[in-house]
């Protein structure tokens, strides 16, 4: 028989990615976000609610580490089906992530998590052996991720949460991870130069890049409680759109360092890398020099700059972004990275 749960109902549930702490229902934003169990059951679904004005959200369906299910959301409440007809006796690791980013450009833009109802039960979950949190753009939000090499067009399914450099790494390294990214915007500004579309603008709230009444009610401008999640490791991958945004790069290395100072007070105990390479490294010089600066200047040892490899030709996606094959290359640089700094983070 199966039994309903309310989010809140549910022991030893993981919250993944920024949220307004609510679980009446549990509301989702950024790409990656979420929600981790461990069930023994034959069956699981969730509830969710859906709304939108253009963009469809998408989901991932994780069962044991892989990637079973990814489904478009239609408006209004459904029931997802996470897995069924299952062996009762083995404790299954489930997780249900936002597979699409934040959309601005979409005020309905809506995805909550409401109930879960299985007939088995839930079990503790392993602790993580890292924190981490990565902040970028198109590339850290999956675009390209999905559809054939040649498919140009920019809407909900080009994106992919789990075929992602950030996943990867985080799931080498045993990690849990907030993702902060949106597709466009830089450090400085958008691809187009907009300055408005800056990461750095909205960093310290919960989601305050979105836009309508809904969204503000929802406290998606709220700001974001830091003491909430405080990642050993801080993965920056900005600086593509700023590349073709701007000419300006004085502007852009004064905005790194502001950054990073921002970073660093939000995050006092956070080691943090700075990465950029994808899609070419035509401002690397800048950003290098930007991080350099800052650490000359405040003595911070804790920041590092990392040159990610390019894409190569076989090596991309849909809408010319990396494909697997880059970001795979990338999380391994990650991990060997990371690896090396253990000894240098705090033990979560």
């Amino acid at each position: 028989m199966l039994s309903h749960y309310q989010m809140k109902e549910i022991p030893y549930l993981r919250i993944l990615g920024r949220t307004n702490g609510s679980l009446e229902p549990v509301t989702l934003f950024w790409t990656a976000s979420g929600i981790e169990l461990n069930v023994k059951a034959t069956e699981i679904w969730v509830k969710i609610r859906s709304d939108y004005d253009v963009f469809e959200p998408w989901v991932d369906v994780i069962v044991d580490g892989v990637l079973s299910q990814r489904l478009m959301v239609n408006k209004g409440e459904q029931e997802i089906c996470l897995f069924r007809n299952m062996e009762r006796d083995k404790v299954r690791n489930v997780k249900l992530l936002r597979d699409t980013p934040a959309f601005p450009t979409d005020e309905k833009t809506l995805l909550q998590l409401l109930e879960v109802e299985t007939d088995g039960e839930f079990l503790p979950l392993e602790t993580p052996k890292l924190r981490l949190e990565v902040i970028g753009d198109s590339i850290t939000s999956g675009e390209g991720g999905s559809g054939a090499g040649e498919e140009m067009t920019w809407n909900s399914f080009c994106f992919n949460a789990v075929d992602n450099y950030a996943y990867m790494a985080a799931k080498e390294l045993g990690a849990v991870y907030n993702c902060i990214s949106q597709s466009g915007w830089g450090v400085f500004c958008s691809w187009e130069g907009n300055e408005q579309q800056a990461i750095p603008l909205y960093y310290e709230q919960v989601c305050g890049l979105l836009n309508g009444e809904r969204n503000k009610q929802l406290g998606a401008m709220e700001k974001w409680d830091f003491q909430k999640f405080q990642p050993d490791v801080i993965v920056v991958n900005l600086g593509t759109n700023d590349s073709s945004g701007t000419k300006n790069m004085d502007r852009v290395g004064k905005a790194v360092e502001d950054f990073l100072r921002k970073l660093r007070v939000c995050n006092p105990e956070s080691y943090i890398l700075w990465c950029y390479g994808m899609l070419g490294a035509e401002i690397l010089p800048t950003l290098e020099k930007a991080v350099g600066n800052y650490k000359r200047k405040t003595g911070d040892e804790r920041v590092e700059f990392v040159k990610l490899p390019d894409t190569q030709e076989g090596e991309f996606g849909s809408r010319q972004h990396p494909g697997h094959r880059s970001h795979e290359k990338t999380a391994k640089i990650l991990v060997e990275k990371i690896q090396e700094k253990m000894t240098l983070l705090v033990t979560p």
